[in-house]
């Protein structure tokens, strides 16, 4: 297995990336990486054996990573809370509803105002465990995929129960 790239997302590297995923409900980050040592997110464009192809979400220029790279999906990052640890993509779509789909606050803001804003999105994080540097990533990593225009509020599912058509018995004379 190429340690760049997580599991998931080496089945198709090249599929289209639709960011709102409504069977899961919730934000689909698949194809979306952090680069230890580059600034920025980035989407996986192709991949070949030692090498993957990734496009800046900020100004677009393609670079190859190599496997000597350090890089980590953001579908396989999470916040620790105090009774579990909650997927990114969830953190993701508590800011977009909050925010109403916009950029939420800047991420160079005061350390109180970081964590009081970041306690109105998770309440129950675990402070020993998320550093401010945590919180200051994952409000940058928001304000870029909102940006790039990949931050969309969740569908909501439709629980109108159609009603089945009942069969008639007809008798043929």
């Amino acid at each position: 297995m190429n340690p760049i790239i997580h599991k998931k997302s080496q089945t198709n590297p090249l599929k289209k990336l639709y960011i709102c995923n409504p069977k899961k409900n919730k934000m689909n980050l698949e194809g979306i990486i952090n680069v230890s040592g580059k600034p920025g997110l980035f989407k996986v464009v192709s991949q070949a054996n030692n090498t993957v192809i990734v496009e800046s979400l900020t100004d677009k220029k393609r670079t190859p990573l190599y496997s000597n790279n350090q890089a980590n999906t953001l579908e396989e990052i999470g916040i620790y809370t105090y009774d579990d640890t909650k997927p990114l993509s969830e953190i993701f779509d508590d800011i977009a509803k909050k925010e109403d789909c916009k950029q939420a606050i800047p991420h160079k803001s005061s350390t109180n105002d970081l964590n009081a804003y970041f306690r109105e999105i998770l309440t129950d994080y675990d402070e020993e465990r998320v550093y401010i540097s945590d919180i200051k990533k994952v409000i940058q990593w928001y304000n870029v995929l909102q940006k790039a225009g990949l931050i969309e509020l969740p569908k909501e599912k439709n629980k109108v129960a159609k009603k089945a058509p009942t069969k008639k018995n007809t008798e043929k004379k």
